[in-house]
């Protein structure tokens, strides 16, 4: 029997752990409300970014992923395409944070970490028309 038979599904796109949770709230006091993009562009990578909510013009094509620490994070559709199969885990590590990322300055930056989702998660993906193009068609559409 395999161990994923055992495991209840997790199908959200993007999850954060504790420590970016917190990082999150600290970011929040300080500018109130906040949100992340997931670009993959030039400058900063594919490093998550986060910006003041009333700073950042989400594009029309972006997809919503989900939300972290209740701020919501969106992911361009090319990266949407390629990153489909698996759950973003949005952590913090030692570092300069991206040069117009809110965290940039404290010695710390977001990082990204990912695992593939399973057969049965991709299905309920599927299902859900939480993956592929059906989704990344969905412009701000909250999972």
């Amino acid at each position: 029997m395999n161990a994923s038979t055992h495991r209840p599904l997790d199908t959200r796109q993007v999850i954060a752990t504790p420590v970016a949770v917190a990082l999150i709230g600290t970011l929040q006091a300080e500018y109130g409300a906040v949100l992340f993009h997931q670009s993959g562009g030039c400058c900063d990578g594919s490093s998550p970014m986060c910006y003041p909510q009333d700073e950042f013009i989400v594009g029309d094509r972006d997809v919503k992923l989900g939300e972290i620490g209740g701020a919501p994070f969106y992911i361009s559709p090319s990266q949407f395409e390629y990153w489909k199969h698996t759950q973003l885990i949005i952590d913090v590590v030692e570092g300069r944070g991206g040069m117009f990322s809110l965290e940039n300055g404290r010695g710390v930056r977001f990082h990204v970490r990912s695992r593939l989702f399973e057969d049965a998660e991709v299905d309920a993906l599927k299902a859900a028309g939480r993956f592929g193009e059906e989704a990344a068609g969905k412009s701000g559409r909250p999972f």
